[in-house]
């Protein structure tokens, strides 16, 4: 939704790095529970606002509380600390991967609107005529790179400034004059191999060949044109000579920038649906899925036959991290329905394990996924999702969560919703009517308490709700008086034991309260005198032979599936 806001709680213990506490809604709740981690030994919190803006497809970060020692060097950085980059003092700092990087973060907009990467800004004097026109823009970002650079000293502010400013004007006067002296080679399809052999033995030849590739893509008009261009002059590097080498090199790093800004993926994969679709796709060309819709861009089957291929290591790390962000993000992946999301969660979850690799860890794949669930199982989202419904279909809906999140701390913190539900009155009140039938309920009740008992909450926890089902179950059963009605039918004990026998054996009975009193009635019709003669009688209706043998060994059989033993059988059947 458009400009949407969330507000993440960092801590730190001691001198390690900064980890994601929690994630609130509203700043009031954010800093109330930062001021109680406070309390808790941190060595510093901080409260960050993030802030999502639909143009540019990221979020704007902005620290709003801070507490204790907060200027050490983070571990999960956020926007606002990433662009705290080393400082540049040479022109060529410019150009390496870190300050490209704090570039992009920078001017999002931008590029975004003037259709083009880092790389290409930094080598295209047109376009460097336009940031430098646009003046406060330029300028804010030149601030906000001196002030992370400063660490809040305000006396070295103005002179950071000022050596940030003296390095930019440097970087645009060299291109403006490179761009006069066509130092830029004008290359067509088919001769930039040449040209990447030659410049191979420059000092300068990266920089001069982008500057070729930038003028290539010039007239590109879309995103994806400009992906279908550089995937074409991959023809031309197909050798692993120094030439080849560095084209590729070029075309990796431009094709990474692409896919590192959201306007360019966002027109790559055609994101039309919900998030969650979107970071599909995202996996797939990660994974080198070609994709399945005609709607697709030549540009896109083109990348993911490369990426199956993997032959752009940096493209395919740039789409790895903008996976983990979108998992991490607040973003909802089916903002309508929490079903829709937990399925889609657990879809690109068992897509994005067999990406586990060289490009992406194990751990840190584990840790965005527990995050997103963390963040599913709050009020907020389960209470729309559970509001309206039957106490049953609540708990349900409860261990269908369970099944589709991970984490035990997560977990723990979802068995918290059950409890009040199964020990309410509507709870109770649902499974005493008499409107379903008794033998209906108590199935109800079985399957709710087996899901109970299979699902991963904390042991003490299922054992707690499964007992709390089985002790519902026995008061409808004694309500009902099941057991009586068996008891008093006009029937052999024989005929008695096996109706029990067979209620156990459609599992409509819950354990151990029911299950223990209809083995303990079957046993007492065992001890019956006659029974194993109107056993032999019931057999003989059903055709088979009544050998006495075969009989008992067949009886043993019946009573072994009900959980009973043939010791204990043998020792209490009567003849």
């Amino acid at each position: 939704m458009a400009g949407s806001v969330h507000y993440e709680i960092f801590k730190r213990q001691g001198a390690g790095g900064w980890s994601l506490a929690d994630v609130r809604e509203r700043r009031e709740d954010a800093i109330a529970f930062a001021k109680e981690l406070e309390t808790t030994g941190v060595a510093g919190v901080k409260v960050v606002k993030e802030t999502f803006s639909d143009a540019t497809g990221d979020y704007l970060s902005l620290s709003v509380y801070e507490h204790g020692e907060v200027k050490a060097k983070a571990r999960g950085k956020s926007k606002q600390e990433e662009i705290s980059a080393s400082p540049c003092f040479r022109v060529d700092d410019l150009y390496s991967y870190h300050a490209r990087k704090t570039i992009a973060l920078l001017l999002p907009d931008f590029l975004s609107h003037n259709l083009v990467t880092v790389t290409e800004l930094g080598h295209r004097a047109d376009v460097l005529e336009k940031l430098e026109a646009t003046g406060t823009v330029l300028q804010h970002a030149i601030q906000r790179v001196a002030v992370a650079q400063a660490s809040g000293d305000n006396e070295k502010l103005p002179k950071i400034i000022r050596a940030l400013h003296e390095l930019s004007t440097q970087a645009f006067r060299r291109v403006y004059r490179d761009t006069e002296k066509n130092r830029f080679t004008v290359c067509k399809p088919g001769e930039f191999g040449a040209l990447a052999a030659k410049l191979a033995e420059v000092s300068d030849g990266q920089y001069l060949l982008n500057g070729a590739i930038a003028i290539y893509l010039k007239d590109t008009r879309t995103w994806c044109s400009k992906v279908e261009r550089l995937i074409a002059l991959m023809a031309e590097a197909r050798d692993n000579n120094p030439g080849d080498k560095l084209l590729l090199a070029a075309v990796d790093s431009l094709i990474s920038e692409i896919l590192g800004g959201s306007a360019g993926l966002k027109e790559l994969i055609n994101a039309k649906g919900n998030n969650g679709e979107a970071i599909t796709s995202l996996v797939k060309l990660f994974l080198g899925r070609e994709p399945e819709s005609a709607e697709d861009s030549a540009g896109l089957t083109a990348l993911t036959k490369e990426f199956a291929a993997d032959t752009l290591p940096n493209a395919r790390v740039a789409i790895a991290h903008r996976i983990m962000s979108e998992i991490r993000s607040f973003k909802r992946l089916c903002p309508d329905s929490l079903e829709d999301e937990l399925r889609t969660l657990r879809q690109i979850a068992n897509l994005m394990v067999m990406g586990v690799g060289k490009y992406l860890s194990h751990e840190d794949l584990v840790q965005a996924f527990m995050l997103r669930s963390q963040r599913l199982i709050t009020n907020e989202c389960l209470a729309p999702y559970l509001n309206g419904t039957t106490p049953d279909v609540r708990l349900e809906r409860i261990l269908f969560v369970e099944e589709n999140i991970i984490g035990a701390e997560n977990k723990r913190r979802l068995a918290a919703f059950v409890t009040p539900i199964i020990t309410g009155v509507q709870f109770e009140e649902q499974f005493h009517s008499q409107a379903v039938p008794l033998l209906q309920r108590l199935a109800r009740l079985e399957t709710l308490r087996d899901r109970v008992c299979r699902s991963n909450f904390q042991e003490n926890q299922k054992v707690e709700i499964a007992d709390a089902l089985d002790k519902v179950a026995a008061a409808v059963e004694a309500n009902g008086r099941l057991f009586d009605s068996i008891d008093k039918r006009n029937a052999s004990s024989a005929e008695k034991a096996f109706t029990i026998i067979r209620l156990l054996a459609s599992n409509s009975l819950t354990s151990p309260r029911l299950t223990g009193k209809a083995r303990e009635m079957v046993i007492g019709y065992l001890a019956k005198p006659g029974f194993l003669a109107g056993y032999a009688a019931q057999a003989s209706q059903n055709g088979a032979a009544p050998d006495r043998d075969a009989m008992v060994a067949d009886l043993m059989r019946v009573l072994e599936r009900a959980g009973i033993t043939p010791a204990t059988g043998l020792k209490n059947i009567a003849a």
